[in-house]
């Protein structure tokens, strides 16, 4: 059975990506896990101090779980598996440390979008929880909510398709829900062709062959801008990003600007990341 992680800290932001969780798993006959990575709260006086015992920190965060296990159980009439977990220590390691014994099929956060100090409600840990992670890691917008998708967004540079394109994952959800891909490509006056591009376009075909991919060639001097609009003018259900290896956000989006990407997104984000070992594997083949 298929499993959907998602880490709370108990916001609304948090909250409305539960939501979105819960009814991706129920449609998909997935189980579900909602997470709580805890710290412990110091005071740093002369000589730091922990204000609160381990115990305390846990009860509550273990109430608050179960009272969400309950909420959610009720409303799907017990039809959902529900999997409920405290941990104590730095988020990204937690969620990376789960990942490698579970296998889920997804990792869902929220995002505050451009409100809010730390922007995501997990802060500045959700990037790196993108880029450590070969999970795909579902973004989701304030407000939000889940529905089944018709059309999926695959953002692509054009570059290196084989050894950034983890087709896998993607194949699994285009053809659970039966949906149209769209492979979007920005540019502006053919500023970002290379000779290499018409190969790599070649490539990427044979790695979706079966999907049908439909190609949009977005004519926009911002790769942000041209995306989300274009997600929002032909009702896109999602869009896929395919953030690089070597620990760098490179390729088709900057490190700024892939986190300007999900802060002004209005559809979710499904950030897909290739493992290295993966292209080693696929140029053995």
């Amino acid at each position: 059975m298929r499993l959907i992680i998602v880490p709370t800290d108990f916001s609304p932001i948090a909250d409305n990506a539960l939501k979105y969780g819960m009814d991706l798993a129920s449609a998909m006959g997935a189980s579900l896990m909602i997470t709580h990575v805890y710290q412990l709260p110091i005071s740093y006086t002369d000589v730091p101090i922990v204000t609160v015992s381990v115990e305390e920190i846990k009860r509550v965060s273990d109430e608050k779980l179960s009272e969400l296990k309950h909420n959610i159980e009720t409303i799907t009439e017990g039809r959902l598996i529900v999997y409920t977990e405290s941990r104590l220590g730095d988020v990204t390691d937690e969620i990376e440390k789960l990942t490698k014994t579970l296998h889920p099929f997804a990792v869902i956060m929220g995002t505050r979008g451009m409100s809010g100090a730390g922007r995501f409600f997990l802060g500045s840990n959700s990037l790196s929880v993108i880029n450590r992670i070969t999970i795909p890691v579902y973004v989701i917008p304030p407000g939000v909510r889940f529905k089944p998708f018709k059309k999926i967004g695959l953002a692509t540079d054009m570059r290196d398709v084989v050894d950034s394109t983890h087709v896998t994952p993607i194949r699994e959800l285009v053809n659970f829900f039966n949906a149209e891909l769209h492979v979007l490509n920005v540019d502006h006056e053919r500023s970002r062709f290379r000779p290499e591009t018409p190969q790599e376009s070649l490539n990427l075909d044979v790695l979706l062959s079966g999907l049908n991919p439909v190609y949009d060639f977005i004519e926009s001097k911002d790769v942000n801008e041209g995306i989300n609009e274009f997600a929002e003018k032909n009702n896109l259900d999602a869009v896929i990003t395919l953030p690089k290896k070597h620990g760098l956000l490179q390729g088709l989006f900057q490190k700024s600007t892939t986190r300007e990407l999900i802060h002004h997104t209005n559809v979710p984000l499904i950030c897909i990341r290739k493992e290295v070992m993966e292209t080693v594997k696929t140029l053995q083949t």
